[in-house]
């Protein structure tokens, strides 16, 4: 199951305070292949890991634009997998490098 957790102060007490805190897991299958969480390619706009899946490889399920966009990515398993499907990661991209929001429909 994936899980994210989130804190947010938008004024905290302490100037040494985070406004904003994210925890995330991704452990649908740990043998996924994947990249760490890095400034994508030559832009440096979008910080995220990114899936690497044959067929699926360039989304995402968690990643910040240097503008402040945050998107974040859960699921849940069916007891019939299509392994046909569309990776819904690649949802993420969009929201993220717009200035209006999602215009991803979902997968």
């Amino acid at each position: 199951m994936c899980i994210i957790f989130f804190k947010f102060d938008p004024r905290p007490v302490s100037k040494n305070a985070y406004r904003l805190i994210l925890a995330a897991n991704r452990d649908e299958f740990y043998s996924r292949p994947s990249k760490l969480a890095d400034f994508w390619g030559n832009n440096n706009e979008i910080l995220s890991g990114l899936d690497m899946e044959e067929g699926k490889e360039g989304g995402t399920w968690l990643g910040i634009s240097t503008r402040g966009k945050l998107a974040a990515l859960t699921n849940y398993l069916q007891p019939q997998l299509d392994w046909q499907a569309r990776g819904r990661g690649s949802c993420q991209t969009q929201p993220s490098r717009t200035r209006e929001g999602s215009t991803c429909s979902p997968c």
